[in-house]
């Protein structure tokens, strides 16, 4: 049995973010901007980050989304999807005090409609928490049921 699953290497990813937030932010900004220094985090940037990766763990580990967050991965595609330009400066607006300042790089906004699409798709191909399998009908005695 390996150890190295998809799964696996989710919640490390969401374990990082939860125990080192301003090590993957930076991270983040390397990659995204042309001047990664110049950036002055919000005070609750690194806090959010860390409640994105309890989020991001817990979701992994469910296996399947419970319906208030499919809801939530639909408002947040939509506009990475339709403006992903002004949902990156927003988002850059919310996340640091000088966003104006910052240089992204040429591949983030295109990115953004990629990441947005990828959202669709977390909920299209994720099961439903609340319906019942056929497994939980089965094991229900059919005195118990009340579809029949």
């Amino acid at each position: 049995m390996t150890l190295l699953t998809p799964r696996t290497l989710l919640v490390a990813f969401g374990l990082l973010e939860v125990l080192l937030p301003e090590r993957i932010v930076r991270w983040g900004e390397r990659l995204a901007f042309e001047n990664p220094d110049e950036g002055i985090l919000r005070p609750w940037t690194l806090p959010i980050a860390r409640l994105e990766g309890i989020a991001f763990v817990w979701l992994v580990l469910r296996g399947s989304i419970p319906s208030p967050f499919r809801k939530g991965f639909v408002v947040i595609g939509l506009p990475a999807v339709l403006s992903p330009k002004p949902f990156v400066t927003g988002a850059l607006g919310v996340a640091y005090e000088n966003s104006d300042d910052l240089e992204l790089r040429s591949w983030v906004v295109p990115f953004t409609r990629v990441l947005g699409v990828a959202s669709f798709a977390v909920v299209l191909f994720s099961g439903r928490v609340d319906a019942p399998t056929d497994a939980d009908r089965s094991a229900t005695p059919v005195s118990d049921r009340t579809d029949s």
